[in-house]
């Protein structure tokens, strides 16, 4: 079931939405929940190949925290 919820923005907020919206041929409703969920698909979710990034250093990590438990490391520089 669709949600009601209330935002508070800036004047030049709105007209840069509404502009948006306008541009794309949406309302702004339907504008903020598409700009919504693509942020937040495009900036918490890897693709496959991110993710094949990531699991590429699975083992440089692995021995990496085997160094820190055994106390094979040395901090450089202080803070």
């Amino acid at each position: 079931m669709a949600k009601t919820i209330t935002v508070r923005l800036d004047d030049s907020v709105y007209e840069i939405i509404k502009m948006a919206a306008d541009g794309d041929k949406r309302t702004i409703s339907n504008f903020m929940e598409y700009a919504t969920v693509q942020y937040i698909i495009n900036t918490n979710i890897a693709d496959d190949e991110e993710m094949n990034e990531i699991k590429s250093f699975e083992k440089d990590i692995k021995r990496g925290l085997t160094d820190i438990e055994r106390g094979r490391y040395k901090i450089v520089g202080r803070i």
